[in-house]
């Protein structure tokens, strides 16, 4: 792995970054004091955004995106994880890849709109009583003729609210296998205006102000079979197929926000004087920027490792996990120092730090928990070993 940065990757790092800077830091503190995007801000962001180039830049030349490699895609993301996330993830969207599984109608439907700013997309998975245990989802799908019929609870939906439309994941049998039975499942593409299809208001929670979560209700939901995603059954490979590389998002997002806490506590240690002197020449808070400073880059590392894997075609569930854990833990370790070395100043909302700190809290659970990533990481080792 080359460690330079290609020209390219210094221009999109330099654009990105001065766009996060001009365009969004102005709006977060209205969406941290209010709790809400101004849809207004969002559309004139947006536009800024697609003639910036930025907007879909997740996504394949062929279809309207940027055509970034998986690497420069998390330098990307990166740039844009240092403001706030609903900010961001609204005006400045990645559609999910997964819908470049979609038939060539499917892609008429629901791709390309959302590559023009047109449409939202939002996926869900996760229910009150199977959260990483997809295979334990009781919202199901049964066929009737040719179409389907959904019934069901889905939760903790991300920005559901503003979609136009869900990819939904539902059981659709049961299949034997040698540790048991499992459920089988499918994906399916639902409108938000489908009958039987209710988008109700999710949780409160203390993390990414502005960025709601969902409950969504089936109850007779009746689609079309042309609604399946990929193939009957078979919604984890789709799932699989599409949407690897979440984990290196999560974790890309979290390298910006860490750097720039770590950006304001170096300047604050610099600047602070007690005692005739620079806070940052007491050993106490020197050597807390070393150690932020080291775990900052171990996560960067790990972070560009399996980007640049991934690109490769080598790129292992390990390798994602760790990058997913180690930059997701060394937030909430940046953060939490970085409002130690300011004192009481890091806890008021004139800085963004006590934002990173809330906000880092929901990164060690969604897109798999801590726990679940290291239960993967020594899944890999033991399998090796016939364990």
């Amino acid at each position: 792995m080359n460690f330079g940065m290609t020209e390219e990757q210094v221009m999109i790092v330099e654009t990105t970054r001065a766009f996060v800077e001009n365009e969004l830091y102005p709006h977060e503190a209205e969406i941290e004091r209010t709790g809400v995007l101004d849809m207004d801000v969002v559309r004139d962001i947006q536009k800024k955004a697609m003639e910036a180039g930025l907007y879909a830049a997740n996504m394949p030349e062929e279809v309207g995106g940027a055509g970034l490699d998986t690497l420069t895609w998390l330098m990307y993301e990166k740039e844009l994880g240092r403001a706030n996330y609903a900010l961001h993830w609204t005006a400045v969207a990645r559609p999910s890849n997964i819908l470049l599984a979609g038939t060539q109608d499917q892609k008429e439907q629901y791709l390309y709109p959302c590559m023009k700013g047109e449409k939202w997309d939002c996926l869900a998975m996760t229910e009150p009583d199977a959260g990483s245990d997809l295979r334990g989802m009781k919202a199901t799908a049964r066929k009737d003729g040719d179409d389907w019929i959904l019934n069901g609870t889905k939760h903790f939906i991300s920005h559901a609210d503003i979609a136009d439309f869900a990819i939904c994941f539902m059981a659709t049998g049961v299949e034997d296998t040698p540790r048991g039975p499992k459920k089988k499942i499918t994906a399916f593409f639902v409108d938000k205006d489908t009958p039987g299809f209710a988008v109700r208001d999710g949780y409160g929670n203390v993390s990414h102000r502005g960025y709601t979560n969902a409950v969504l209700e089936f109850d007779d939901c009746r689609l079309p079979a042309s609604a399946v995603l990929g193939d009957v059954d078979k919604g984890f490979d789709v799932a699989n197929t599409w949407l690897g590389a979440t984990r290196l998002q999560v974790a890309a997002t979290c390298l910006g926000r860490a750097e720039r806490a770590l950006d304001h506590a170096v300047a604050y240690a610099a600047e602070r004087k007690q005692f005739g002197q620079q806070i940052g020449k007491f050993q106490g808070v020197s050597f807390k920027l070393a150690d932020m400073a080291l775990e900052l880059k171990a996560a960067n590392l790990l972070t560009w490792d399996a980007g640049w894997k991934f690109d490769q075609g080598t790129v292992t569930e390990s390798d994602m996990s760790m990058a997913k854990l180690k930059a997701t833990e060394m937030l909430a370790f940046v953060a939490d120092e970085a409002i130690q070395i300011h004192g009481g100043m890091g806890l008021m909302d004139e800085l963004p730090l006590e934002r990173i700190w809330r906000d880092a809290r929901v990164e060690r659970i969604w897109e798999g928990t801590s726990e679940i990533q290291r239960h993967i990481i020594s899944r890999e080792m033991l399998r090796a070993l016939g364990g």
